[in-house]
């Protein structure tokens, strides 16, 4: 198996981890918006029933493309997410691994 250094984990937890915030609040606010732009197309619809509104509102193209955002914002969000949980398993794996050699020593000795 191939060696880690750990601060490379940590490193990486620590320039990622402003890029995860940066995706997540993008996230936040494109969700926030979608009840926003829902209202707002609603309010340009000329159907009769709320029915009709919202179904004017789903299929308007700002709609759909702010659909299609959250989608990518999801994606970046999770990749970077679990790039970060990653670092994390290959940290826990080197402190495992010192741990147990630690142990061995001790019995060989």
């Amino acid at each position: 198996m191939k060696d880690y250094d750990p601060n490379d984990a940590i490193d990486f937890i620590f320039k990622t981890a402003p890029l995860y915030a940066k995706a997540k609040g993008e996230l936040a606010q494109f969700e926030a918006f979608r009840h926003s732009l829902k209202a707002i197309e609603m309010s340009k619809s000329e159907a009769n029933t709320i029915g009709g509104k919202e179904m004017d509102a789903y299929k308007s193209q700002p709609y759909q493309e702010l659909c299609e955002a959250i989608g990518l914002a999801t994606e970046e969000a999770e990749a970077l997410k679990w790039q970060l949980e990653a670092a994390k398993m290959r940290f826990e794996l080197y402190r495992t691994q010192e741990a147990s050699n630690r142990n061995i020593e001790r019995m060989t000795k």
